[in-house]
């Protein structure tokens, strides 16, 4: 027998204020006409909850513009205001954690080494349980409605964490952050988190595909496909796939990955073996990486090696064109805002000679615009999903 599933006028308004909120949120500002027309609703239904979320103080008026042959179009907008949300970006060097608006405006952000923790697993969420702490202090914490946290690594069954790079198997990490706030906690995937990121908010936004690349300590991608409401986000282990056999040793046990040519620790070790010195690890590697970028612009060994870092990036970016035929691919990531200017005219040339030329030609690389806590910025979507799926309701 075939059961019937009957949708209720409530579940039919809950769906309506969260298809209008996610869309508001995602495509604003916006007016009244254009969500109707995205929608597919009626006017009167778009009207009706528009003044609810309005009434709720979610949404607020954003100004207008002109029409065609009418009056003025009053655009609406998410309100800032409504609440706030924090993003914690757990990376295998240090633990940075933002305060965010509900529009993800940057409120506040501090950042603490991995240095000392051994990467044990109850002293990394320590630092993150200290980060929430100053983000929110002198704050009210009831205003804050989420925490999201990004983890490199896969998240399974709510908060346990396989993460390989920071040797965690099975971590209950969920378990060690929650009992010590108030606000409901979220985590994810750091490359799914930042792929979200950009394509809400930075370089991804608009595409239809588009593959946000996390380059930073590691190497990951997310595949952000266009949705009606929300863009689905799937994630790959991209930096193992192997750009050049028996090459350089990778973290993972294999040779000649992506990520042993990529990653900002690579470029970082590739740099100093040029130039006969010990490679500067750890929380400083960023810092390091700038010294060689603006060392670069003379020439020499700095410039020989970020030529080398953007060709095997455009080999493995070709790749993913091949596979995937996206039309836009984003270099984000805290090494994508340092390096990523630097090496772009040959990540570029190297796609168009590496990838097949009717994929290449309609597929723009460009630069993430999020900058270096783009990450934390992503893992504070999280809990704003969560809060466009309940149609703008906390709880």
């Amino acid at each position: 027998m075939t059961q019937v599933v009957r949708q209720t006028t409530r579940d039919l308004r809950r769906h309506n204020r969260a298809a209008l909120l996610s869309s508001l949120y995602l495509r604003g500002p916006v007016s009244r006409l254009e969500l109707v027309a995205e929608s597919g609703l009626s006017a009167a239904t778009v009207t009706n909850v528009v003044s609810e979320l309005i009434a709720d103080g979610v949404v607020a008026e954003a100004g207008s513009v002109e029409s065609d042959g009418g009056r003025p179009r009053t655009l609406l907008a998410v309100r800032p205001g409504f609440g706030h949300v924090v993003g914690v970006d757990v990376s295998e060097t240090h633990v940075e954690v933002g305060l965010f608006d509900c529009a993800l405006g940057t409120l506040g952000t501090v950042r603490h080494p991995l240095v000392g923790t051994r990467l044990d697993p109850e002293e990394v969420a320590g630092l993150v349980r200290t980060g929430i702490a100053e983000v929110l202090e002198g704050g009210d914490p009831d205003v804050v409605f989420g925490v999201g946290i990004g983890v490199p690594g896969a998240v399974r069954d709510g908060g346990i964490v396989h993460a390989p790079t920071l040797g965690w198997r099975g971590v209950d990490f969920a378990e060690l952050i929650h009992p010590h706030i108030q606000a409901p906690l979220h985590l994810d995937n750091r490359a799914r988190t930042l792929g979200q990121a950009e394509t809400w908010r930075g370089a991804g936004r608009g595409a239809e595909r588009a593959i946000v690349a996390l380059l930073g300590v590691g190497v990951g991608a997310a595949v952000a496909t266009a949705g009606r409401s929300h863009p689905g986000i799937t994630t790959s282990e991209w930096g193992h796939t192997v750009v050049k056999a028996a090459g350089a040793a990778c973290r993972c046990g294999s040779h000649g990955c992506l990520e042993a040519y990529v990653g900002t620790e690579a470029v970082v070790r590739h740099y100093a073996a040029r130039v006969g010195k010990e490679p500067v690890i750890g929380d400083e590697s960023d810092v390091e990486l700038a010294h060689i970028v603006a060392e670069a612009q003379g020439g020499g060994p700095a410039a020989d090696v970020l030529a080398e870092t953007g060709e095997y990036l455009g080999i493995g970016i070709a790749s993913l064109i091949n596979l995937l035929s996206p039309d836009r691919v984003v270099l984000s990531g805290s090494a994508g805002a340092i390096m990523g200017q630097a090496i772009l005219p040959a990540v570029r040339d190297a796609v168009e000679r590496h990838a097949l030329d009717y994929l290449a030609e309609r597929t723009e690389v460009v630069l993430g615009r999020l900058g270096p806590e783009a990450v934390a910025l992503g893992a504070a979507t999280l809990p704003i999903a969560q809060l466009l799926a309940n149609g703008g309701r906390i709880g």
